[in-house]
């Protein structure tokens, strides 16, 4: 998974740092993810400010946005995931 579009600016500085996997990439394994933790859609969504009838659909298929994912990423990846992800967000943009 790419975090950023093909057509990113070259002379972000970001783009030169290692980016963070991300640790959910689709709806597929949120669902495994929220039954692994033994949580029902409104609780394991909910979290994120994402209905249960949202989370649902991304259950099923539908594309998983990239904000959706890293804020599933910032609320369930392991501690040490998240805190390196959250520290690459907030490193500046120098141009």
């Amino acid at each position: 998974m790419k975090w950023f579009s093909e057509n990113a600016t070259i002379n972000d500085s970001r783009n030169a740092m290692n980016k963070p996997k991300c640790f959910i990439e689709s709806g597929k394994e949120a669902k495994l993810l929220r039954s692994k933790l033994g949580l029902n859609q409104s609780e394991f969504w909910s979290r994120i400010s994402v209905t249960q009838s949202g989370g649902s659909r991304y259950e099923s298929g539908r594309n998983l946005p990239k904000p959706v994912q890293l804020l599933l990423h910032l609320a369930y990846a392991p501690k040490r995931q998240a805190a390196a992800m959250l520290k690459f967000l907030r490193q500046p943009e120098t141009n």
